[in-house]
């Protein structure tokens, strides 16, 4: 198996230590770990206090998996596997994929989504929004993808990198397209909880579909992505089984501090969640300030949920160039398109974080030095 480089993180890798400001996060203000405890319930300080730094259950410790499960409607603790969200997806698509399978999977899009099943051979099929209408996703386009040795449907809503989300009766459609075709489903919904109006709040598709398998976690809705921990959950116990027997091959098992903090955050889930949306409001509203400042310059498609948008460097300026001077000049950090292998001119700006405000004052020094007030 050859894979390519990921792009994507070997350019954070290059960048998210180096420079001051960074403008593209994807994940929300980290919380610290007096925050956290600050918050934690008698149970889970006992459980923090009285820790063991063994091994821990290679399924996942069981409060953990009771923890996660609320998250559902009808998931099981049994039916959630704890590991970490890349491993989740590498996990996933290694033990269910072969060579000559095809997926459909939204794009852009994490290039893991895609890449570790182009590694393996597989054919790949882009669901791309409809860049004009907001980043609209047609459920049409994907109807018109599905091909007879259609393996898998990978989504991906919150929408990393647009912002974008689909209806609930969208979902529904492509839950009826897999299950009339006998086609997987694999949800990304590591940015769900975060909608800025809850009525666009997605189901799980672990939820409604007895193929489908979702993927969550700590690093984006709740603020820790440090602690490295996620999960799939399916209702398919073929599916549970295979990634739990792939695990035995990777992680074995998860850190034992990790799932204890993972533990006291979600049962203060509501409290994180309600202060990682006060951060978002406020900085998307200086965002919404500052593009309509820059307007002959950028173009900004307004982000529905999640913690980032992906405006548009209008005129002849390369968006790569943009934002290697920026970096260079100022120490802010942007992500061009190019790193999804997408064009257009595009690039990544995160607002989930609390130091957006002034990383934004740093982008708008520049705007104006090089003339593209």
């Amino acid at each position: 198996m050859t894979i390519q480089p990921f792009k994507l993180e070997r350019y954070f890798a290059k960048y998210e230590f180096s420079v001051p400001y960074l403008l593209c996060s994807s994940d929300c203000e980290a919380l610290t770990l007096a925050e956290l405890l600050a918050m934690a319930d008698q149970e889970s300080l006992k459980l923090w206090s009285e820790l063991k730094l063994g091994y821990t259950e290679p399924l996942g410790h069981p409060l953990l998996r009771k923890e996660a499960s609320m998250q559902y409607e009808r998931v099981d603790p049994e039916e959630i596997l704890v590991l970490t969200p890349e491993e989740g997806i590498y996990i996933a698509m290694s033990a269910l994929l072969e060579k000559g399978d095809h997926l459909i999977v939204t794009y852009p899009g994490y290039q893991s989504l895609y890449e570790i099943a182009r590694s393996k051979g597989c054919e790949i099929s882009k669901w791309e929004p409809d860049k004009t209408r907001g980043w609209r996703f047609d459920v049409d386009d994907l109807a018109g993808a599905i091909a007879s040795h259609t393996k898998m449907i990978v989504i991906n809503f919150p929408h990393n990198p647009t912002g974008a989300t689909i209806k609930k009766e969208d979902l529904e459609k492509i839950v009826d397209i897999a299950r009339q075709n006998g086609i997987m489903i694999f949800s990304d919904e590591m940015y769900r909880f975060l909608e800025y109006d809850e009525s666009a709040r997605l189901p799980a598709v672990a939820d409604i579909y007895e193929n489908g398998v979702s993927l969550s976690g700590m690093s984006k809705s709740y603020a820790l992505a440090g602690l490295r921990i996620g999960w799939l959950a399916t209702k398919n116990a073929a599916l549970f089984d295979s990634f739990a027997t792939y695990k035995d091959y990777t992680t074995i098992c998860s850190g034992a501090p990790s799932e204890i903090l993972a533990i006291c955050a979600l049962r203060k889930k509501e409290a994180i969640l309600k202060r990682n949306a006060r951060i978002i409001q406020k900085n998307i509203a200086l965002l919404d300030d500052f593009f309509a400042q820059f307007h002959q310059t950028l173009e900004w498609n307004r982000p529905v949920a999640g913690t980032m948008g992906f405006p548009r460097l209008k005129g002849n300026i390369n968006v790569e160039d943009f934002c290697l001077a920026l970096a260079d000049q100022k120490g802010v950090m942007l992500l061009p398109s190019s790193q999804y292998d997408y064009a257009g001119n595009h690039f990544r700006i995160g607002f989930a974080r609390k130091g957006m405000p002034e990383a934004l004052e740093k982008l708008k020094e520049y705007m104006h030095e090089t003339g593209m007030a």
